[in-house]
């Protein structure tokens, strides 16, 4: 049974930045695309970033281009999502999940693990 743990979730100011970690259980490799997604209350789940399982490939929901970078562990069984220039409208939980649709929009057609997600809040 593979499990995602997310951490790195905590409270910031505007313009601030945080690190998540999303940890793959045992030593399961992924060989498909995992991705980053997060759901603000009375809001809609959003897709955030997806990444290849090579890491050459990346995307990103326009709402975070160019402030989120999301990226891979060397072996494969974990990802990360570095936030910077957090705003307010960042407050959500996110959730690592896969497997995800490569590419955008950012999808969660296909997904089949859920983390429990970690809360980030700014302020």
């Amino acid at each position: 049974h593979v499990q995602l743990v997310e951490s790195g979730g905590g409270s910031v100011q505007g313009g601030g930045s945080l690190r998540l970690s999303c940890t793959t259980s045992g030593s399961t490799q992924w060989s498909y695309c995992m991705g980053w997604f997060r759901r603000a209350p009375g809001k809609a789940r959003e897709g955030v970033a997806t990444i290849y399982p090579s890491s050459d490939s990346t995307f990103y929901a326009d709402s975070v281009k160019g402030r989120y970078t999301v990226s891979r562990g060397n072996a494969n069984n974990s990802v990360y999502l570095l936030m910077n220039g957090l705003k307010p409208e960042d407050t959500a939980m996110h959730y690592c999940a896969g497997p995800t649709a490569c590419g955008t929009p950012i999808r969660a057609l296909g997904v089949t693990v859920w983390g429990q997600g970690t809360q980030v809040t700014v302020s």
